[in-house]
């Protein structure tokens, strides 16, 4: 989908996705000592927002201005300040070791470009920084519920594994998490990967 599908995708008053963080995101980032934040593909920003209330300085990037009017909506109502960007994250280059923190949630790119973005999330960390992966897996199309359809645009734990370099993988798995449907609950099958910079 291009910037002007999403700008639709994103149109009316309610947020597409929801105002809560990714329950990955909190799980993970929940320990971290707060300092300067990257959110790529920060959508309607609530990821970023959360940042924020942690006390982490967010900068939050995203080629859609209707998600980030959102964005930016949702972090006055929460009372805090984010920088947004509204940037395609294939043209975005981030300060070289400028974040203790880059968060790349849920963007689904094919191979070719995917290695683009992350080359530049890793180089991007700090000395100590943590990076982390969390996308809808590939085995989310026959096992799981929902999530883009193409399998050009998913990817597996190892896929990313071998795209970051020199970092040190701290964590690489499948992991569910769980959707509520008017049928009832299912599961969605995600990739999730944390790493740092040694």
């Amino acid at each position: 989908m291009d910037r002007e599908d999403w700008n639709r995708r994103y149109e009316g008053r309610e947020l597409l996705w929801t105002a809560e963080a990714n329950r990955f995101v909190v799980a993970e980032i929940s320990g971290l000592q707060p300092g300067v934040a990257l959110d790529l593909g920060c959508g309607e920003g609530r990821n970023a927002v959360w940042l924020a209330e942690q006390g982490w300085l967010v900068t939050a990037v995203d080629f859609s201005h209707v998600a980030l009017d959102k964005a930016r909506r949702l972090a006055d109502q929460r009372g805090v300040t984010v920088e947004w960007v509204q940037a395609d994250l294939l043209e975005f280059e981030p300060g070289a070791g400028a974040f203790d923190l880059v968060l790349v949630a849920y963007v689904q790119l094919p191979t070719v470009e995917r290695r683009r973005v992350l080359g530049r999330a890793t180089a991007a960390l700090a000395s100590g920084g943590t990076l982390l992966v969390v996308g809808h897996d590939l085995t989310n199309l026959t096992e799981g519920h929902g999530g883009p359809q193409d399998p050009s645009v998913l990817y597996t734990p190892e896929d990313i594994v071998a795209e970051l370099g020199s970092l040190q993988v701290v964590r690489a798995e499948r992991v569910r998490r769980p959707v509520t449907t008017e049928a009832g609950e299912v599961e969605a099958i995600d990739t999730l990967v944390r790493a740092v910079r040694p």
